[in-house]
């Protein structure tokens, strides 16, 4: 093997790097790959010829055989990626724990009798005046007033019941 490695690395090296655009480690590892192939089958070293060109004609014929499955294997999978440093789409914790918490509050809104929610959504979510949100509902201010009174201690029962401090 090192007088197969001796006579022909060079040659197939060369060969097989302008196979693999230039790529040295990936020519070094298909050359590494051709000889192991040599070892593996020492009958086709055995040549009727006794100027080792049948053996190079092998041994080039083999390293482009596994540069041509090389390239098969490769586009018959997905695309790689580099992953580069500050590339990454980490979860943004903050905003996610605000998705969570708006989740929570929801349900616990849900929770709420359909006055009290409706006055919430008017006076907190829609940023409404307790004489607009009146208007929109229909009802006197002070109803506007007693109903916020009472649905914001609601809404903190039910936010303390699942775990949500508000």
């Amino acid at each position: 093997m090192r007088e197969l490695y001796a006579e022909h690395a060079g040659v197939l090296l060369g060969y097989v790097r302008r196979l693999v655009g230039g790529d040295t480690n990936r020519a070094e590892d298909v050359v590494q790959e051709t000889l192991l192939r040599a070892w593996q089958h020492p009958e086709a070293l055995r040549s009727g010829r006794t100027d080792g060109s049948s053996v190079r004609a092998w041994l080039l014929t083999v390293a482009r055989h596994l540069v041509i499955d090389g390239e098969r294997r490769r586009k018959a999978r997905p695309h790689e990626v580099e992953l580069v440093p500050g590339n990454e789409r980490a979860v943004d914790e903050p905003a996610f724990d605000q998705v969570l918490a708006a989740w929570e509050v929801a349900d616990a809104l849900s929770a709420l009798s359909a006055e009290h929610r409706a006055v919430i959504v008017e006076l907190y979510y829609r940023d409404r005046s307790v004489a607009e949100a009146a208007r929109q509902l229909g009802v006197p201010e002070g109803t506007v007033k007693s109903r916020a009174y009472y649905a914001l201690r609601a809404l903190r029962a039910a936010c303390e019941e699942r775990g949500v401090l508000p």
